[in-house]
């Protein structure tokens, strides 16, 4: 009788490739929520009924540190997004095999297909999410696309609306002028401000970014740079709440 292990069958990325630029603002068929609570998590989280998810990793790609979080936090929930079709069906997939391979392991990490730039409100409460990771996002380098790109001035505020207070933002790029244009963004919010180096040498996390990513070994094949940059959520002076 072949164990669980030899009959699952792992998604093939070679199945599964797309172009890596999308357009975010057209009019992707996605589904989702009118409200954070109308989303049933349940279907995505079947272990953990009554938990949310507390950590985002916007542009998930093919799971890798999507993957990655949930070993390393096994009682955080973790949500990759995406906005592209095949990519996001391929971590889907990928998340069942692991289900069934490893019995009561990797049930705390989930893959959604959506818009983040458009649709993070009807998913998440503000202030519900702890740490927010964008690794490796296109860089949209003509500059009439820059509104396309997903950490900017007016976004950042929208992820500072869902951060809590303390909450961490990651950005992690090979591209020099996007890193430039991130920390600019970045810096000049008032409701973030950056992590020092000696925080993010004690930070679990920071190990993870560099090669848990299909794009992050490919800069590293490459001998390319990989710049990070961390802010944190600060509190809201005007919130009295």
């Amino acid at each position: 009788m072949a164990s669980i292990e030899q009959n699952v069958r792992y998604p093939q990325k070679r199945h599964y490739r797309q172009r890596a630029h999308s357009n975010p603002t057209a009019d992707h068929k996605v589904d989702y929520p009118i409200h954070p609570d109308l989303m049933d998590w349940s279907k995505l989280y079947p272990e953990f009924p009554n938990k949310r998810v507390e950590f985002a990793d916007v542009g998930c790609g093919y799971g890798g540190l999507l993957v990655a979080l949930g070993e390393l936090f096994p009682d955080v929930l973790s949500l990759g997004l995406e906005i592209r079709v095949k990519v996001s069906q391929f971590v889907i997939e990928r998340i069942k095999a692991l289900r069934l391979q490893e019995q009561g392991k990797h049930q705390n990490v989930a893959c959604l297909r959506t818009n983040a730039m458009k649709y993070l409100p009807n998913f998440f409460y503000r202030g519900q999410l702890k740490k927010m990771f964008f690794l490796f996002p296109d860089p949209h380098f003509k500059e009439s696309k820059h509104e396309w790109r997903i950490i900017s001035r007016s976004l950042l505020s929208e992820y500072a609306y869902l951060l809590c207070e303390g909450g961490l933002v990651y950005t992690v790029t090979d591209v020099p002028d996007l890193n430039q244009w991130m920390v600019k963004c970045l810096d000049e919010h008032p409701m973030f401000e950056r992590v020092s180096q000696e925080e993010l040498d004690k930070d679990p996390v920071v190990p993870k970014l560099w090669d848990s990513s299909e794009e992050g070994q490919k800069v590293t094949r490459n001998d390319g740079p990989k710049l990070l940059a961390v802010y944190r959520r600060v509190a809201d002076p005007f919130d009295s709440s």
